[in-house]
């Protein structure tokens, strides 16, 4: 095995073997603008470029050493753990953590046996996801769907809303503040202003993200209003919708539904073969899940649910990985219980 560093000519041969938008080179670009260092790397087999993966080292406050992040990387086989102890040692890391984008077998699935991981107690990737299959007609895709969510989207239509494709400014600032909106609605701690607008400049510039608004124009006010917008992500053959907000106001029109047809579309014209909804709660989980409107509002789309084999820790100095776990589960408690608390 011989490890080295990718260097910015080589962005066409690394993107060929990218298996996800978080490990492309577009992607990796964007965390560096937000002043994140990040290290690029190439596995090479006879001089030949073998497989690839990008992380973000991260600084542990009031000390010198750092946390990897290594999200929807290849499987971390052998050869890639060999490296990644390389790359922890040379780059002072306490710890890297990965959340590989790889599926549990779907019967008698069970984490597979990884030599030197450890099961992380702290992930950031939900463990679950839906998946559609783009590949199919659209009356295949239709008649998948739950009957509900079938009908809501005749419901938008015959409502008259619009889904706009969007590139503006104006519409980055609808998307915006519909995403605001939903954060502080739900509860969630979403990314803020400055990471969203890196995130579209910095995509949209590759050609990677775009923009679907959905727009109503109530009979009363004869302007249009914006509803809902989801900032997708297309990358090799697969869409992917990681962001997205909506209004409480006018939920009688369904737009959220049509946004999600007209992506599905939007895919299918950019001949993806998947749709990656980016994340679910567990599938049986029930009504108190905070992600259970979410989930089920994917699952009804008709798209299949995938468990991964989860997130796991590499760790080269226990003491501080310790200290750091502790401080970690401890500040999310505080936000969990200001949340119960309604102080959140």
């Amino acid at each position: 095995m011989d490890l080295r560093l990718i260097t910015a000519d080589q962005k066409d041969e690394y993107n060929r073997l990218a298996t996800h938008v978080i490990q492309s080179f577009e992607w990796g670009e964007f965390r560096k603008s937000l002043g994140l260092p990040l290290l690029r790397f190439g596995v090479y087999h006879k001089n030949k470029l073998a497989s690839v993966f990008q992380l973000t080292l991260h600084k542990i406050p009031f000390t010198n050493f750092f946390v990897g992040y290594l999200p929807k990387g290849p499987m971390p086989d052998k050869e890639q753990i060999e490296a990644l102890q390389e790359i922890g040692k040379k780059y002072h890391c306490a710890f890297i953590k990965l959340e590989p984008d790889i599926q549990k077998p779907e019967t008698g699935g069970r984490r597979p046996d990884l030599p030197g991981l450890r099961i992380s107690p702290k992930p950031y990737f939900t463990k679950f996801n839906y998946l559609l299959d783009l590949t199919k007609s659209e009356d295949e895709i239709l008649k998948n769907m739950h009957p509900k969510f079938r009908y809501n989207i005749k419901v938008a239509q015959k409502h008259g809303v619009v889904v706009e494709e969007r590139d503006d400014d104006e519409a980055l600032e609808d998307y915006l503040k519909l995403y605001f909106e939903t954060t502080a609605r739900q509860g969630f701690l979403g990314h803020n202003r400055a990471y969203h607008k890196k995130v579209w400049e910095t995509l949209k510039k590759a050609g990677i993200a775009k923009l679907l608004i959905a727009y109503y124009t109530p009979p009363e006010e004869k302007k249009k209003v914006p509803l809902t917008a989801w900032m997708l992500l297309h990358f090799k053959d697969t869409l992917y919708y990681p962001y997205g907000g909506s209004s409480t106001e006018y939920k009688n029109v369904m737009a959220n539904n049509l946004v999600a047809w007209e992506a599905i579309r939007l895919g299918k014209r950019l001949k993806a073969k998947s749709f990656d909804l980016w994340g679910s709660a567990d599938p049986q989980a029930g009504v108190t899940d905070s992600y259970h409107g979410f989930t089920q509002f994917k699952g009804r789309i008709g798209a299949k649910s995938v468990e991964y084999i989860g997130t796991y820790d590499l760790v080269f100095n226990p003491l501080v990985y310790q200290l750091f776990t502790f401080i970690d589960q401890a500040k999310s408690l505080k936000v969990l219980l200001l949340k119960l608390l309604g102080k959140s």
